[in-house]
């Protein structure tokens, strides 16, 4: 199965981080959170969902993982705000891995200034920076699907961006399985 790297900051949006990473665990993935610090304890922004890293951006590389997954809420914005996060998302995209971003995930991609020539989706208002930029296609969809990303645009979108993501994991799998033979 995969090994996901969920990259989480403070304030994050709590359904957006707990269901998929509930579903992606039960899909029998492994999932990391990949945060500032190790050990770090992260509240959702709703007070629902707490929860800790298990690593720091210091401690990973790309090639660790096969997926990565930017829940929204606040921490795609102070993510955004450390170079090493920026990095990371830089990287996942150039290595072509499928990236998984909800709601203010896409501020982690434009930060990384890899949504040029991309079509995706985001919360309302992060549509509307997403707009301000060349070469770039919003869709105001629950689900957008562009090459390895899948984006969606708030809570109400998450069984969508669920089911689309497990089954770019699986796509991805059967990818790697016949790269191995």
């Amino acid at each position: 199965m995969a090994r996901i790297a969920c990259v989480l900051g403070p304030g994050f949006e709590d359904s957006e981080f707990k269901d998929p990473f509930d579903a992606f665990k039960q899909g029998g993935h492994k999932v990391d959170i990949i945060g500032l610090a190790p050990g770090q304890d992260l509240q959702g922004k709703q007070g629902k969902v707490k929860t800790k890293t298990d690593k720091s951006f210091d401690e990973v590389k790309v090639g660790d993982y096969d997926a990565l997954f930017i829940p929204g809420g606040h921490s795609p914005d102070a993510l955004r705000a450390d170079d090493r996060a920026v990095r990371f998302v830089g990287e996942f995209d150039r290595a072509g891995k499928p990236i998984f971003a909800i709601c203010h995930g896409p501020q982690l991609l434009m930060t990384a200034r890899r949504v040029k020539g991309r079509t995706l989706t985001a919360w309302k208002t992060i549509q509307g920076d997403l707009e301000c930029i060349e070469d770039v296609t919003v869709v105001d969809e629950p689900v957008a699907s562009d090459r390895n990303w899948i984006t969606s645009r708030q809570p109400s979108d998450i069984p969508a961006f669920i089911d689309a993501s497990m089954k770019r994991l699986r796509e991805a799998g059967r990818t790697g399985a016949q790269a191995q033979s």
